[in-house]
């Protein structure tokens, strides 16, 4: 047994776990440990899930798990496990969908009751000490429970086994299983018209996004629109995408001195935000950015990617070139204090001259616009947004410089907590956003530190056998790799395959594929979350996209996007198995797979088949790359024919430079044209303007 100042946690590495590893709390990490010591004294399992930069996590481990009354009546009543959501998301998934089943609704800190054979039989999220307005109170639930587990054991336990049951059948697939024994059922043909239209109900034509408040940014959202509208010539998908990006670029969800973007807005016009900043949602939004720009020509979306971008590599990269999870919400005892301006704090900064100037720009009043939870009463702080921005050279080069003044003064304050574990599958969608973007706005800095990720987490991320890890910190590395983790880091492989072409990334995302194929296929055709069930009432298959792409999203866009690399039609057969296995549910809501539906389009669309062939460095070698980048063609794929390439690509051995020169190899729609040295043919025939 721990010593009375620590618990079972004190020997983790997650910055979450070791959060809890002083709580009087008897914290155990999970692990068989807990389940064979839940047997051996007949006790239920309270299960609790969160996250280093959760507010409410903080909130009830300050006020319930760091109280020794909670600590006595937890640990009489329950063998207690912590997991970090972030290191176990395949754990997270299975027990979030019992939360959602009992329920009906779910979140963080995520609470579940377990049998001592791991299966649910209630759930909660946030609770106080006590109970208050409404809300049960933690030391009542647990007295409630001590009584029925003693007394009425058994209609827990039936409970416990019907939902058991429910888990399982999710995530078998259902329809999809039956499917498997015959002919399979493929998407219907107008399931990608049907998520933009579903999209464009739920769009919010005066503040951007979709669907009311809470709003969450939802790039692959906004990433299927622009790939749409550039197949389509589709106006309005296109505004959809471009309105949404500019309005949370002047929100207070965007970092209007520090770069970045915050979690989510809990407004609908995306002006108070929850204040964590987390590395997907970073890597998802400089990508959005990017494309549109590409897309556009908007120098706003260049400019807010290069925010973006610049935040990351400055306040989230690792020495060695990994880069870390996530920021907190709370500083000082409170949530965005180090984010929020009083007037006053402006004057002290600026001087009152530029202060009036900077309050007229970024929205700040003496009243403020953040308001008390408990009272709505404004408490005179303010969120920074875009209110008045100046439309003038003069008042931009004016804003430029009192932004770098207000940065430096924020910088005295007391910073957020950095979760500073570096996780494959978030590297991998950073991996995949900054090579994107460096290729998109010409930032080979960019495209370095993708590779340098990309080398850290190939490097330090695996185990003996090759398969990938999921978290390293501190110098360790550890849990078995999940499908995000392999499906994330291919696509950010191919990304970096395509910016540098260095074959060794595409020979890395070919074997990382065949091992997510031979490691998380299910029957039904799509993939796993994890490996191995490891106690879990279910081995979770997740199929809808939340605030990121879901793996099976991911993996089907991968695997799409090697067939035509590689000209095997192995992995488009493949990928076809992981649409065929979500067909119905992708028909009844189609904008819920809005990544897998950027996966069809990819499919349906003409795309481009591009192979150069020739020296990659040099003047010629340049001209030939900003030909074939200047277009916004998002369903292209380029190969770049080497010794190396040519191994894995075997068709691409006849596509010789011709006369020793950079020759450009053009295909669309399975017709190809004759192989060209002009950059100013090339962009004839990918229907580009002149530069």
């Amino acid at each position: 047994m721990p010593d009375q100042h620590a618990n079972h946690l004190i020997h983790e590495t997650s910055p979450y776990l070791l959060q809890h590893a002083h709580n009087p709390v008897d914290w155990h990490p999970w692990g068989e440990e807990a389940f064979e010591l839940a047997r051996a004294e007949d006790k239920p399992i309270l299960l609790s899930i969160g996250y280093s930069t959760c507010h409410w996590c903080h909130v009830m481990e300050e006020e319930s798990f760091s109280d020794p009354e909670v600590g006595r009546a937890l640990n009489a009543t329950f063998v207690a496990i912590k997991v970090d959501r972030e290191e176990r998301p395949d754990i997270d998934a299975v027990y979030m969908q019992a939360a959602q089943m009992l329920t009906g609704a779910g979140g963080w800190p995520l609470n579940v009751l377990l049998t001592p054979e791991g299966k649910p039989f209630y759930a909660f999220t946030y609770l106080p000490k006590h109970a208050r307005f409404g809300r049960p109170g933690l030391l009542e639930l647990t007295a409630r429970v001590r009584e029925l587990w003693r007394r009425d054991r058994a209609r827990l336990l039936r409970s416990a086994e019907q939902l058991a049951g429910a888990l399982r059948d999710v995530n078998a697939g259902g329809e999809a299983d039956r499917e498997a024994e015959g002919a399979a059922k493929q998407p219907s043909a107008n399931v990608v018209r049907q998520a933009r239209d579903e999209l464009a109900r739920s769009f919010d034509a005066v503040h951007g996004g979709f669907g009311d408040a809470p709003k969450f940014p939802s790039p692959h959202k906004l990433l299927f629109l622009l790939r749409w509208q550039a197949e389509h010539h589709d106006a309005e998908a296109l505004e959809m995408a471009r309105r949404t990006l500019a309005a949370m670029r002047a929100g207070g969800i965007h970092d209007q001195l520090g770069g970045g973007f915050h979690r989510y807005a809990t407004d609908a016009r995306w002006l108070l935000p929850h204040f964590e900043k987390m590395l997907p949602d970073q890597a998802l939004l400089l990508m959005a950015f990017a494309e549109a720009f590409h897309a556009t020509g908007e120098a706003a979306m260049a400019e807010t990617a290069r925010d973006v971008a610049g935040f990351v590599l400055r306040e989230m990269r690792d020495a060695r070139g990994g880069f870390y999870s996530a920021l907190d919400a709370d500083s000082e005892g409170g949530e965005g204090r180090f984010y929020m301006w009083t007037m006053a704090e402006l004057e002290q900064a600026l001087g009152r001259e530029d202060a009036v100037f900077a309050a007229r720009v970024f929205g700040v009043t003496t009243e403020g616009n953040v308001a008390e939870e408990a009272t709505g009463r404004k408490t005179g702080a303010n969120v920074l947004y875009l209110a008045h921005p100046p439309a003038d050279e003069a008042g931009r080069k004016r804003l430029a410089d009192i932004r770098k003044r207000l940065l430096a003064a924020r910088e005295q304050r007391p910073r957020p907590f950095r979760d500073d574990k570096v996780l494959t599958d978030w590297n991998g969608l950073m991996i995949a956003a900054l090579a994107r973007a460096a290729r998109t706005l010409d930032e080979p800095a960019w495209a370095n530190a993708a590779a340098r990720a990309a080398d850290f987490v190939l490097g330090n991320l695996r185990d003996a056998d090759g398969r990938l890890l999921h978290r390293w910190r501190a110098g360790q590395a550890g849990i078995p790799g999940m499908l995000d983790d392999y499906a994330f880091l291919i696509w950010g492989l191919i990304e970096l395959y395509e910016t540098d072409f260095d074959a060794r990334w595409l020979d890395a995302a070919v074997t990382l594929a065949r091992r997510m194929d031979a490691d998380f296929s299910a029957a039904n055709g799509a993939f796993h979350a994890s490996r191995a069930a490891s106690r879990l009432p279910a081995r979770p298959v997740e199929a809808f996209d939340g605030a990121q792409p879901s793996g099976n999203s991911a993996a089907m866009m991968d695997l799409l996007r090697l067939a035509r690399l590689t000209g095997d039609a192995a992995w488009e057969r493949r990928a076809s198995r992981v649409a065929s296995a979500f067909a119905e549910r992708m028909a009844a809501m189609p904008s819920a797979f809005a990544w897998m539906t950027a996966g069809l389009l990819f499919t349906e669309s003409p795309g481009y088949e591009i192979v150069l062939a020739g020296p990659r460095e040099g003047a010629e070698a340049d001209a030939m790359l900003a030909a074939v980048r200047a277009p916004y063609r998002p369903h292209a794929v380029v190969l770049w024919r080497d010794a190396a390439s040519e191994r894995l690509a075997p068709y691409a051995r006849a596509q010789k430079p011709l006369n020793g020169r950079v020759t450009a190899y053009i295909c669309r729609d399975f017709q190809c044209n004759q192989p060209t040295t002009d950059p100013a043919e090339v962009r004839r025939l990918l229907k580009s303007p002149a530069p």
